[in-house]
């Protein structure tokens, strides 16, 4: 995940970079008419814009919505990781709470969207 993150954000810097260069190109200083067409740098902070929802926005609702999804579905019985990293299995599931027992017999109640993922059996 981290080198996903990472290149996107590499992307993201070097489109800022270039669109900041092409609006400098395209607004040119000096000129006697007062510089080039306004719609040039609107058309670039739109696809600045767009660039930014389908990089970053998008794929983060997507998160979101299987993560509800998986909380919505689960059941007594499943095999979880929380977000804390800890390991057990569901013993009871109320409307905000899950209760998983761990390996060591252990019975913690957790919220349930803190259920990172389901495990395999």
């Amino acid at each position: 995940m981290d080198k996903i993150k990472k290149l996107n954000l590499g992307l993201i810097g070097a489109l800022f970079i270039s669109l900041v260069s092409l609006a400098g190109c395209a607004l040119p200083e000096g000129t006697e008419e007062g510089g080039g067409s306004p719609w040039t740098m609107v058309i670039f902070l739109l696809l600045f814009f767009a660039l930014m929802y389908f990089v970053l926005i998008r794929p983060q609702r997507k998160r979101q919505k299987e993560h509800q999804q998986l909380v919505e579905e689960l059941n007594r019985g499943d095999r979880v990781v929380t977000a804390g990293g800890i390991y057990g299995v569901i013993e009871s599931i109320s409307e905000d709470s899950v209760v998983i027992k761990v390996e060591s017999g252990t019975v913690l109640r957790v919220a349930k969207n803190s259920v990172a993922l389901k495990r395999e059996r």
